[in-house]
């Protein structure tokens, strides 16, 4: 072969899978002007077809797992989602792997994935904030670049990434923070790059754990135990952390003021639960924010800068490994 032919060969394409699980990306109403619309309407082959510039940048298979609205997604599912994704990692035909989602708990969907997928290739998630008959639609480009950062080598062992609106997020750390605007995401760290023309930009690189350096594994995981999040507010009672775990909780996250913080009055049912073998666990409501070691006491354990969404996710994964309050304590200053 000479020098010329071999030049003239063309480029493979990026092999890239795309995971449909319905939510606002792939919503339909009966009106373009008007906020109704049915999440998960479409599916996953409409959405590829809607985009017909993909196939410039990648061969995209198209695998469908759920048609829902994202706020319906329950841990068994997500579960379950992470271990179709963990599947499609392993495939040799797959370089990449894209997720499109609900907004509502891509966060959620995101950190799990964060955590517990044994792969270096790269695994992005994105959702729209319009639905896609919607004027305006964000889903079609939130798509491209989505695909455009999963068919990338330097997305490789970045973890689980979000991409919306021309912004490339950490699984780590995004947080759905405004309910209607297409810049609905964010970080307290901000994005980790940002898409270009020619593909993603990075400019700072997840630093905690995850993926093939977390201890935690999805194929591993038969289920995750129940763990649920108590909301704070002034004058609050236990009724909730009681009703919880009379349902079976197993933990309970109370997202606290500030730094986490636990109204006197609730201090004695609080010793009740830990008796009772409920774990407790402070966070802040506030939406960003590392909680200081003097949070941390016998009774209750303390996430870092962790959500209350997160904070959940984690003690759940915490707990199908140990039960030592010293280990379930590290793993929020670890991850």
């Amino acid at each position: 072969m000479t020098a010329a032919s071999a030049h003239a060969r063309p480029r493979r394409l990026p092999r890239i899978a795309l995971l449909a699980t319905g939510g606002t990306i792939a919503g339909a109403g009966p009106d373009s002007t008007a906020a109704a619309y049915v999440a998960g309407a479409l599916r996953g082959q409409a959405l590829l077809q809607a985009v017909p510039q993909l196939a410039q940048l990648a061969q995209v298979q198209v695998h469908e797992l759920f048609a829902l609205d994202s706020a319906d997604i329950s841990d068994a599912q997500r579960l379950q989602l992470a271990q179709r994704v963990a599947a499609l990692a392993r495939q040799g035909d797959v370089d990449g792997i894209v997720i499109t989602h609900g907004t509502d708990t891509l966060e959620e969907s995101a950190y799990l994935l964060h955590l517990t997928l044994k792969t270096a290739k790269p695994v992005v998630l994105t959702g729209a904030m319009r639905a896609a008959t919607a004027l305006g639609a964000d889903g079609p480009l939130n798509l491209y670049q989505a695909v455009q950062v999963a068919a990338s080598a330097r997305a490789a062992g970045q973890g689980a990434l979000v991409v919306m609106n021309g912004a490339i997020w950490s699984g780590r750390d995004v947080a759905k923070r405004d309910a209607a605007q297409v810049q609905a995401l964010q970080s307290p760290y901000g994005p980790l790059g940002l898409v270009a023309d020619d593909g993603p930009r990075f400019y700072r690189a997840p630093c905690r754990p995850h993926t093939l350096g977390s201890e935690f594994d999805a194929d591993a995981l038969p289920a995750l135990p129940a763990v649920a999040v108590a909301a704070s507010y002034g004058g609050m009672s236990a009724a909730a952390w009681r009703a919880l775990a009379a349902e079976g909780a197993q933990a309970i996250v109370h997202a606290g003021f500030g730094i986490g913080t636990v109204p006197q009055a609730l201090q004695a049912q609080a010793r009740r639960l830990r008796a009772q073998g409920v774990w407790l666990v402070r966070a802040s409501r506030a939406g960003s924010g590392a909680l200081p070691a003097s949070a941390r006491s016998p009774l209750w354990l303390c996430a870092d800068d962790q959500t209350p969404a997160q904070a959940r996710l984690l003690m759940a994964l915490g707990l199908t490994r140990t039960q030592d309050a010293a280990a379930l304590q590290a793993l929020f200053e670890r991850y």
